[in-house]
C-alpha cells in the first residue's frame, strides 16, 4: 500500500496526538501511525492522571507551553464534553535548608516562584508549618520547609486527553492508523519515505514522536542522547479519606538533596479510596521493548517505606495497583523539539524526560505553527544543537 500525504506523524501518544490534532485544525493532509492502539499502557502516557502546573521550575521556556496546554484542554472539553483537566491546585515542597534537586535543577521551589512572578501566574509561598495547617494530608512536614502553592495547577487525565485529540483529528480529516509498525524512515530529496508493516508512506514532512522507540528511527545523534528509564507508579489504599478534602492538591515533595530523594502524587479521585504516588530513578536504563512491565510487591513495599510512610496521612501499605512506565531522558533532563540535524524535513519531539505531558497540547500547537508557518522561535530552547556534535 502506498500513501502520499503532507505530514506523517510517527507515534500517537501525548505529543503525536497533539500534533495530529493541531495540524488537522490547520486543514493540512495528515497521516498518523502507531504500532499500538493509543491511548495504551505501553509507553509514557498512561496511569490515569498526570500533574500539571503553570510555573515550571525546569525553566521559563516551558511556561508558555503549559499555558497553551491549559487553554487547549478547556477548548477540547467544550468540544467533546470530556472531563480532561481538574484544577485542584499544585504544591511543591523542599527542605528549608540544605541542597535539593528536581530534574537536575537545584532549589526547585525558588525556581518555580521565579517563573510564576515573571509570567504573572497566581501563586503563594509558605512555610511547612503553614502548609501543614492548611493541608492536613501532609503529616510529615517538620515546619521549616519551603513551599510553593499554585491554585490553578492540578492534574489531567492522559488517556482521555490523547483519545480526545485523536478523535478530533480524525473528525477534521486526519487519517489515524493504529496497529501499524514503522520499520524505517529516510529523507529522499524534499520527501520523507516511511516504510511500515503495511506499505510505504511518502510525505513532505515527518514528525517523530515515538517516545522510547524514537532513537531507533532517528539514528545519530539521538541514539547517543536518549536514555530510557523504567519508572513505577503505585496506588495505596487509604485507611481514612477525611484528611483529603475535595480541593486537595497534587504534590511534588523533595525531602533530600538528590533528584531521587522525592515523591510526587495525587489526591484520591472522587469516591476512590486510593492515593497514587511515585518517585523516579535514573540509575538503570532499559529499552522500550525490554521494559519489565510487572511490578513486584517488594517495589511497592520499598516505595512506601522510603517515601510514603510518615509523610502522607492514612496511606496504608495495601497496594491497590502498580504499573510500570518509561521515561525517555536527555543528558540535561530537557526536551528535544527540533528538526533532525541530518534530515531537515524530519522533526523530532523527544525526549520529554519525565515532565512532558503537562506541555503536550501546547507542544502540538507550537510544532504545527513551526512546520506550517516557520515559527520556530518559541522552540529554540529545545534545540538538539545545544548538545553539540
Amino acid at each position: 500500500m502506498l500513501t502520499e500525504t503532507e505530514f506523517v506523524i510517527v507515534g500517537l501518544g501525548a505529543m503525536g496526538a497533539a500534533s495530529a490534532y493541531q495540524l488537522a485544525k490547520r486543514d493540512t493532509s495528515v497521516v498518523g501511525v502507531d504500532r499500538f492502539a493509543p491511548p495504551h499502557d505501553l509507553g509514557s502516557s498512561h496511569g490515569e492522571t498526570r500533574i500539571t502546573r503553570a510555573a515550571v521550575g525546569e525553566g521559563g521556556a516551558y511556561a508558555p507551553l503549559v499555558a497553551a496546554s491549559h487553554r487547549i484542554w478547556r477548548e477540547l472539553e467544550a468540544e467533546t464534553g470530556e472531563d480532561l483537566f481538574r484544577a485542584c491546585g499544585a504544591i511543591v515542597i523542599a527542605p528549608g535548608s540544605g541542597a535539593s534537586s528536581h530534574h537536575g535543577k537545584p532549589d526547585f521551589v525558588a525556581r518555580s516562584t521565579e517563573v510564576a512572578v515573571e509570567n504573572g501566574i497566581p501563586h503563594e509561598t509558605m512555610t511547612g508549618a503553614e502548609a501543614k495547617k492548611r493541608f492536613p494530608q501532609f503529616v510529615g512536614l517538620s515546619g521549616d520547609e519551603k513551599v510553593y502553592y499554585e491554585p490553578g495547577g492540578g492534574y489531567v487525565f492522559p488517556e482521555k486527553c490523547i483519545g480526545a485529540q485523536l478523535a478530533r483529528a480524525a473528525a477534521l480529516g486526519a487519517e489515524i492508523r493504529t496497529g501499524e509498525e514503522v520499520l524505517s524512515l529516510a529523507q529522499d530529496g524534499d520527501r520523507v519515505v516511511v516504510e511500515t508493516s503495511r506499505g510505504k508512506i511518502i510525505a513532505r514532512h515527518a514528525i517523530v514522536s515515538a517516545g522510547g522507540w524514537a532513537s531507533n528511527l532517528l539514528g545519530s545523534p539521538f541514539d547517543r542522547l536518549l536514555t530510557v528509564n523504567r519508572q513505577v507508579l503505585h496506588w495505596f489504599e487509604l485507611d481514612d479519606m477525611s484528611a483529603y478534602s475535595t480541593d486537595a492538591p497534587v504534590f511534588i515533595w523533595m525531602h533530600g538533596p538528590g533528584d531521587v530523594d522525592y515523591l510526587y502524587g495525587f489526591p484520591p479521585l472522587p469516591g476512590d479510596p486510593r492515593i497514587k504516588v511515585a518517585t523516579e530513578q535514573y540509575a538503570a536504563s532499559t529499552t522500550a521493548d525490554d521494559l519489565v512491565r510487572d511490578v513486584g510487591a517488594e517495589e511497592s513495599g520499598w516505595m512506601h517505606e522510603t517515601h510514603v510512610a510518615g509523610r502522607l496521612a492514612d496511606a496504608s501499605t495495601r497496594v491497590a495497583k502498580a504499573a510500570a512506565c518509561l521515561y525517555t531522558v536527555t543528558p540535561d533532563n530537557g526536551f528535544i523539539i527540533d528538526r533532525h540535524p541530518h534530515m531537515d524535513r524530519v522533526v523530532a519531539i523527544s525526549a520529554c524526560s519525565g515532565h512532558g505531558f503537562k506541555h503536550s497540547a501546547g507542544i502540538g500547537e507550537a510544532v504545527a505553527k513551526a512546520v506550517v508557518d516557520g515559527a520556530w522561535g518559541p522552540l529554540e530552547a529545545f534545540s538538539v544543537g545545544r548538545f553539540g556534535g
